[in-house]
């Protein structure tokens, strides 16, 4: 699948916080061709430890998204090293001094690239596993009037508390790396890497998933092979951009904003996109109890539980071939629907 990583200068953006983020960018890659209705998008955010070239995993020729007939936009979340992020930015905002970035100041932006680039007036669909699902949700809130369907699959509209926590404790993992002094490291922290992923292991699979020895699927002898994985896999994450985007994942309300004062009700009563929602019956981070409670004050919405020992990375591509089934099959029927 070819495409060309292409960036979106934003200039000096104000954000939700009140901070400013100078020099601001998204890089972002597109696919298929935009037609001449200009209505035939579908967006693609990126999620926690994703970027463009993961979400190449989730469409392709004869997939449900398929660059042959829709114009695929795949953008990368602030913090993630491909867009605006800590390790990337200038001084005085790089590394610990990057500013606070919320779901909305990345739809904001994300807005401005399709109607400022593309000319993009409604989007066919917006769907993401995890924090793109999140943010998902957020396009829905956010531009209730431009977003035709949504799909978040293991995600939710707000940060749970319990989620919210865990986030406490992988960030306490990597922070507690004396190297890590306080964002201002010289080479990677990387004792507090290998924690911070040993931790976020024994959350991303659920307990069924270990006990039945599903690690085997993924090539691992033991729990410790798989580890030892993610530890490896972490090490090539910037401490500063994994917080940065933690910090971003914590603060996840489609309420928090001006345009709905944090009133949760009332910012799902206005989402009008035609939604289905995916969850994993196992996902300890976004659990279908949440979402239950989320698509029963939205106005056209669905809720379909995946049964899987797999936990949150039953999305993760390759992982689960009847999950992409699944998922292909919720996303042709929002495609294929005539919606007004």
């Amino acid at each position: 699948m070819q495409s060309h990583l292409q960036h979106f200068e934003l200039g000096d953006i104000e954000l939700l916080s009140g901070e400013f983020l100078p020099d601001a960018a998204l890089a972002y890659c597109t696919y298929g061709e935009l037609n001449p209705d200009k209505d035939n998008a579908v967006l693609l955010p990126t999620f926690y430890t994703g970027s463009h070239i993961r979400n190449e995993g989730f469409f392709g020729a004869g997939r449900a998204i398929d660059p042959a007939k829709h114009f695929v936009v795949s953008v990368n979340m602030f913090g993630n090293g491909f867009s605006s992020s800590p390790s990337n930015a200038a001084v005085p905002v790089n590394g610990p001094n990057f500013p606070e970035i919320s779901l909305y100041d990345n739809v904001f932006c994300q807005h401005r690239l399709l109607s400022e680039i593309f000319g993009v007036e409604r989007i066919r669909l917006v769907a993401g596993w995890s924090m793109a699902g999140c943010q998902a949700y957020q396009w829905a809130a956010q531009f209730p009037e431009m977003v035709e369907a949504i799909l978040p699959f293991c995600a939710s509209a707000r940060t749970s508390p319990h989620n919210f926590v865990f986030l406490e404790g992988v960030k306490a993992a990597l922070t507690a790396d004396q190297n890590f002094r306080s964002g201002h490291y010289d080479s990677p922290p990387e004792s507090g890497l290998k924690a911070f992923a040993r931790v976020y292991a024994g959350w991303a699979f659920s307990q069924s998933f270990y006990r039945e020895g599903l690690f085997r699927n993924l090539g691992f002898e033991t729990p410790e092979d798989l580890l030892k994985d993610w530890e490896d896999d972490h090490l090539n994450w910037d401490a500063n951009n994994l917080l940065a985007k933690l910090r971003t994942w914590q603060t996840a309300d489609i309420s928090a904003n001006p345009l709905y004062g944090g009133d949760f009700q009332l910012a799902l009563s206005s989402i009008q996109a035609k939604t289905i929602v995916i969850a994993s019956s196992s996902d300890l981070y976004f659990t279908p109890e949440d979402n239950k409670l989320e698509v029963r004050q939205m106005q056209n919405a669905e809720l379909r539980i995946y049964d899987s020992p797999w936990g949150h990375c039953v999305a993760s591509p390759g992982n689960d071939p009847e999950f992409t089934r699944f998922l292909d099959s919720a996303i042709s029927e929002l495609l294929e629907t005539d919606i007004c």
